[in-house]
């Protein structure tokens, strides 16, 4: 059974693979480049960088299992692997906690004006009157999407005397209380939130769900933070929004913010770096067990 790796994967865990399979490793390649290999391959594993595609996979006769080492798989097309009877596995719970962390960093660098004091410092400044902050303390924090992270960056933000809300229709009342969230309908978490944080996958459902009609339900001076995916809001409606002083702050990873306004904290997706050996070891088995299971 031959596997192709389009992604920078760790060692650990392609030796993991060349343990039970031949297996070839050509990252960051684009969509007709893998459509001119992928029918030499019974398996592909890819990170976000590799666009799977509908033309991708139809190129392929053989293809029966697709790994994503990581969570979001919205970068596989899952309606064309189905109708071609193709597995696409994913690794939930790889990055849970350093996403966590991430966020709950993005939204103290942004409330406290971090990078920007940090700028001015290097410039040879020392100015403290620019870079006013607050507390987050007797605050409200609305999680959209309560999950294995948002419910663990409520209860880190709990511990910092924060008020938790959220929005999931996907959750139980009694998850909800069990993660000390109060549950409410999405205009109530606009309305009453002082922070909003977004946990959700990008779909067609959240795909710039935050954009200029959310905003401009929510409270003046609100702060934002994203570090799901750049796509769930729209950049220049937050961009506009912390121009006009409605939003006082947004932190981001990829959502491309940071080039179009001030008092944005944004950085690379880096929320999966400090797991990704074990979470790309633990996928590698996952990935290894279903291959040998569809090669029968």
């Amino acid at each position: 059974m031959k596997i192709f790796v389009s992604n920078d994967i760790s060692e650990k865990g392609v030796a993991l693979l060349r343990e039970h399979f031949d297996v070839d490793v050509m990252p960051n390649m684009k969509p007709d480049e893998l459509i001119k290999v992928i029918n030499n391959y019974d398996g592909l594993v890819t990170r976000s960088m590799t666009k799977v595609t509908k033309e991708v996979i139809e190129a392929s006769t053989r293809l029966k299992v697709i790994g994503r080492a990581g969570v979001g798989v919205d970068n596989i097309d899952i309606p064309a692997a189905t109708a071609k009877g193709i597995v696409v596995l994913n690794t939930p719970e790889g990055n849970t906690m350093a996403a966590t962390e991430h966020t709950v960093a993005m939204l103290m660098a942004m409330t406290r004006h971090i990078p920007q004091a940090h700028q001015s410092i290097q410039e040879g400044k020392w100015d403290r009157k620019s870079f006013d902050g607050i507390q987050v303390q007797g605050k409200t924090l609305g999680i959209i999407g309560v999950g294995r992270i948002g419910s663990r960056v409520a209860k880190r933000m709990q511990a910092m005397e924060m008020t938790t809300i959220g929005y999931d229709p996907y959750i139980t009342e009694e998850r909800a209380h069990q993660v000390g969230v109060e549950l409410v309908d999405l205009d109530t978490l606009l309305a009453k939130s002082d922070y909003i944080t977004i946990h959700t996958p990008l779909t067609k459902e959240t795909e710039k769900m935050l954009n200029a009609d959310a905003i401009a339900k929510m409270k003046d001076g609100v702060r934002i933070v994203n570090c799901a995916r750049g796509g769930c809001m729209d950049p220049q409606a937050i961009a506009d929004g912390v121009k006009s002083g409605k939003i006082a702050g947004a932190a981001a990873a990829d959502a491309g913010i940071a080039r179009l306004c001030d008092l944005a904290v944004e950085g690379a997706h880096v929320g999966f770096v400090p797991l990704r050996r074990q979470s790309e070891g633990e996928h590698m088995r996952r990935f290894t067990l279903c291959a040998a299971r569809t090669s029968r």
